[in-house]
């Protein structure tokens, strides 16, 4: 579950980042760049667990959880980034 909730805010992050494209003052591409290596970190640790015998997504609550939590601390990296950038210029 986590693999599909970073694959959906790096998705999601990449259309913004694409609609504000001229705009860059808030650098959404960076927060799509760390959601989408989320993803791939994700998808390669997915198909070891397949080839170990398990199922490609996990579909737990921990799981979904873990992936929130990835989530929430990519805004988090974001927003300190920002902040700081802001601090200097």
């Amino acid at each position: 579950m986590c693999l599909i909730i970073t694959a959906l805010a790096a998705a999601a992050a990449t259309v913004v980042w694409h609609a504000k494209a001229p705009d860059n003052r808030n650098r959404v591409g960076t927060l799509a760049l760390m959601y989408w290596g989320a993803a791939l970190m994700w998808t390669v640790d997915s198909i070891f667990a397949a080839r170990a015998g398990e199922g490609f997504f996990d579909l737990s609550l921990s799981d979904a959880l873990l992936g929130i939590v990835v989530v929430l601390c990519g805004i988090a990296a974001w927003a300190l980034m920002l902040l700081a950038g802001k601090r200097r210029g």
